[in-house]
């Protein structure tokens, strides 16, 4: 990256850091169980949520306990049950007309990232009508506010019911970007234990290692603080405890309560301090190829690691002396590749593979394209990359060059 573009990004990612503190961050208020949201509906007058979901979720029962205190409470629901694993601008259009034909006059979230994602963007899109989700992509263009929104996930991983982010992917060019507004932040979480009891091994893995990508990106990047740095660190401590017992044992509830609770950690730490480029690489993937994005995160989490390399040998040692697995007078290589070796194992333990043989060469400098223009200037990572650079992280992941 030339020294012009440096100055720029670093300028940019220094002007938000500052602003930091006056920024207006909320955190949800959190609800333990799903059947509350039937009281607090009735408490604002509420008389109508459309519910955003996708057929697995629902397939499983995970909102029967929700419908059912709805139908007791005399409250009208409608429910969007199509949303996809990458969310896609279809996706909220549709169920936008199904909030306006049913009359709706509130949100619920219930799955994933993809359907409180999806429910996001529908709310952004209620605000203000006249603008397309690609209209509102990037940074505070959501400037009204939205119907209440609560969010419900039944994965522990994505965050999504802290953040200010909501991740959609073009129906048409099948680019994915993010509208980022703090009118999206979700006014209510439902942390309910029960909603992940039924997850395959697969699935509580790579939502497990997507919650792990937030808190270290969130934690190596230059614009920490004190809380989101507290809040990372936390949330790797839970994840590397408890992610391989709720993967071992699914209904272990002890596991399954700390897991959410690491991936609302995590999602409040990017959410003020932002990602890297492992989350540009993996949109670009989700966006392209329709790879999921806890699975990308996992894959790609250690290429670009070691790609840093020695720009982030102290803040790895930084984790490892934290969790206990060395202490500050070992050399900072040493904490980096003992958070760097615990990721691998990590993946080996959880079949995670260690290539991406979906991407195509001819694809791989549109991608690094993709991935540049979402990364810079807004995220404010160890070091700076161009396409260039990020076109090698894509031919390494392609071939499985992660020890190279």
């Amino acid at each position: 990256m030339n020294i012009f573009k440096k100055a720029y990004c670093r300028i940019y990612q220094g002007v938000f850091r500052l602003l930091l503190p006056v920024l207006p961050y909320k955190n949800p208020k959190l609800l333990n169980d799903s059947r509350e949201i039937a009281a607090v509906l009735k408490d604002k007058n509420l008389m109508k949520p459309l519910i955003v979901s996708d057929k697995n979720v629902l397939s499983l029962g995970l909102g029967d306990d929700l419908f059912d205190e709805l139908n007791k409470q005399g409250i009208e629901y409608a429910v969007y049950d199509k949303t996809q694993p990458n969310p896609t601008t279809d996706n909220v259009e549709e169920a936008l007309k199904l909030y306006k034909d049913a009359g709706c006059d509130s949100l619920i979230g219930l799955g994933g990232g993809s359907p409180i994602d999806c429910v996001k963007a529908v709310g952004a899109r209620v605000a203000n009508p006249k603008k397309t989700c690609n209209k509102m992509a990037g940074i505070l263009k959501v400037r009204k506010k939205i119907p209440l929104l609560f969010a419900i996930p039944t994965t522990a991983g994505t965050g999504s019911e802290t953040t200010l982010a909501a991740v959609i992917t073009d129906s048409q060019n099948h680019h994915k970007y993010a509208i980022n507004a703090f009118k999206l932040i979700p006014s209510y979480a439902v942390l309910d234990y029960k909603m992940t009891l039924g997850l395959p091994k697969g699935l509580t893995a790579t939502t497990g290692m997507d919650a792990l990508t937030h808190a270290i990106e969130a934690y190596i990047g230059r614009s920490t603080t004190k809380e989101t740095r507290k809040y990372a660190l936390e949330a790797i401590d839970l994840i590397f405890k408890y992610l391989p017992v709720a993967y071992e044992d699914g209904q272990n509830i002890e596991a399954r309560e700390q897991m959410q609770l690491a991936a609302y950690y995590a999602g409040i730490a990017f959410t003020k301090s932002y990602v890297g480029y492992v989350h540009a690489v993996a949109h670009s993937l989700g966006g392209q190829y329709n790879i999921a994005h806890g699975l990308a995160n996992a894959i790609i989490l250690p290429y670009v690691l070691k790609d840093y390399d020695k720009h982030v040998y102290k803040k790895l040692d930084n984790i490892a002396v934290y969790l206990g697995l060395c202490n500050k007078k070992d050399p900072k290589k040493k904490g980096f590749d003992i958070i760097l070796n615990k990721i691998e194992e990590m993946n080996a333990e959880f079949e995670v593979p260690t290539k991406i043989a979906e991407i195509l060469p001819e694809d791989i400098e549109k991608l690094a394209k993709h991935a540049d223009k979402e990364a810079n200037p807004l995220y404010p990572v160890p070091v700076l990359y161009d396409y260039k650079h990020l076109e090698k992280i894509y031919y390494d992941l392609l071939a499985g060059n992660l020890n190279d």
